[in-house]
C-alpha cells in the first residue's frame, strides 16, 4: 500500500492528503535523473581536472614530461657553457689570429646574420612549455651558425698561416754571398759614380767584391726564371721568381749551378762569382725586384747577419763610392 503524503492547509487549519499523479511521478524522475547526470558531470570534470585521481597512462605522461624539463634544464646549462667557450674563441679569433695574419675581424652581426624575419618556431608554439622549447631551439641554431662561421674562419687562417710560412720562407731574406768569403762591399743602392763614364748615375743594386769562382746563394725559396746572358750589362746572370711579387737577380757571374725551371731553396748554391758583362772586376751584382719595381736589397737582409755585421754593411752601403759595374 503507497503511503499518502499531507501537507498544513494554514486556511482551513487542517491536514490535506497530496493527491500525486502519474504525471508529476514522470517529471520528478526526470529532473532526478537529469540533475544527477549534471552532477556526475561536474563531478568528473572536476576530477579529471585534479591531480587527485590520475590513470597509471596519466602517472607515466607526467613524470615523462616532468623528466624532458629536467633534460632540457641541464641541456641550457650545457648551451651556456658552450656559447662561453665559442664566444672565447670568436673573440681570441678577432683580436688574435686575424690580426696577426692581417684579415679582417668577422663582425657579430655577419656571425649571426640568418635569424631575422620568418617565424621558424611557430611549429613549437601553444605548447605547456613552448617557451621554454623554443628558447632552446633558438639557442641551438645560433651555436650552429656560430660553429660553423667559426670553422671556416679558423679554415681561413689555416690556409693564411700556410701562405704567411711559405712567404716568410720565399722573401729574399739572407747575403747573397758568406761574410767570410767577401773581399768587400764594393757599392750600395743609390747613385753612385759610374766605372766607365765616370759620372753619377742610380745603381739599382748591391755589388759584393769577391774572388772569381766564390759561391753565390739563393736568398729565398723560388723558382729560376733565367739562367743566361742575353739581359745587357748584366753578362752571366740569374733571375729567381720567389712568388709573392719578389725577384732576387744575380749578374757577371763566372758560371750557373742552376737551370731555367728549376725549384731552389734559401742558402742552396746557385752559381760562382765572375766578371762578365759591364763589369770591371770580379764581384755580384744583385738586385730584388718587388711588383716589377727595383727596391734596396739592403732592406732584406735579416736572415744570416748580426747586429754587428748588418751595422757594418749599412754604413758600407751609404758610401758614395764607385761601383764596380
Amino acid at each position: 500500500m503507497s503511503k499518502v503524503k499531507y501537507y498544513f492547509d494554514p486556511e482551513t487549519l487542517s491536514y490535506r492528503s497530496i493527491d500525486v499523479t502519474n504525471k508529476s511521478r514522470i517529471s520528478n524522475f526526470v529532473l532526478f535523473i537529469l540533475s544527477s547526470f549534471l552532477f556526475g558531470l561536474i563531478s568528473l570534470l572536476i576530477l579529471l581536472n585534479s591531480d587527485t585521481f590520475n590513470t597509471p597512462v596519466e602517472i607515466t605522461q607526467k613524470r615523462a614530461l616532468q623528466n624532458y624539463e629536467l633534460q632540457l634544464d641541464i641541456l641550457n646549462k650545457k648551451l651556456s657553457q658552450v656559447e662561453a667557450v665559442v664566444s672565447n674563441i670568436e673573440e681570441r679569433d678577432n683580436n688574435l689570429y686575424r690580426v696577426y695574419f692581417e684579415a679582417s675581424p668577422i663582425p657579430k652581426e655577419q656571425r649571426l646574420a640568418g635569424f631575422g624575419g620568418v617565424n621558424r618556431y611557430k611549429d613549437l608554439e601553444g605548447f605547456d612549455n613552448s617557451e621554454l622549447i623554443i628558447n632552446t631551439a633558438k639557442r641551438l641554431d645560433i651555436l650552429t651558425k656560430q660553429t660553423v662561421v667559426q670553422s671556416r674562419s679558423l679554415d681561413e687562417i689555416e690556409r693564411l698561416a700556410f701562405n704567411k710560412a711559405v712567404l716568410i720562407d720565399a722573401i729574399p731574406s739572407i747575403q747573397p754571398i758568406k761574410n767570410k768569403d767577401l773581399t768587400r762591399m764594393a757599392s750600395g743602392y743609390g747613385y753612385r759614380k759610374d766605372p766607365f763614364t765616370k759620372k753619377k748615375r742610380f745603381h739599382w743594386g748591391m755589388d759584393f767584391s769577391a774572388k772569381k769562382g766564390t759561391p753565390i746563394y739563393s736568398t729565398g725559396n723560388g723558382i729560376v726564371k733565367r739562367a743566361d746572358n742575353r739581359s745587357s750589362g748584366y753578362g752571366n746572370h740569374i733571375r729567381i721568381d720567389h712568388g709573392f711579387g719578389y725577384v732576387s737577380l744575380y749578374g757577371h757571374l763566372s758560371k750557373y749551378s742552376v737551370r731555367r725551371g728549376q725549384k731552389v731553396k734559401r742558402g742552396e748554391i746557385i752559381g760562382y762569382v765572375g766578371n762578365t758583362g759591364r763589369s770591371i772586376g770580379p764581384h755580384l751584382h744583385y738586385e730584388i725586384f718587388k711588383d716589377n719595381k727595383r727596391i734596396n736589397p739592403l732592406n732584406f737582409y735579416y736572415g744570416n747577419l748580426s747586429q754587428k755585421e748588418f751595422d757594418a754593411l749599412v754604413n758600407q752601403a751609404k758610401q758614395e763610392n764607385q761601383s764596380m759595374d
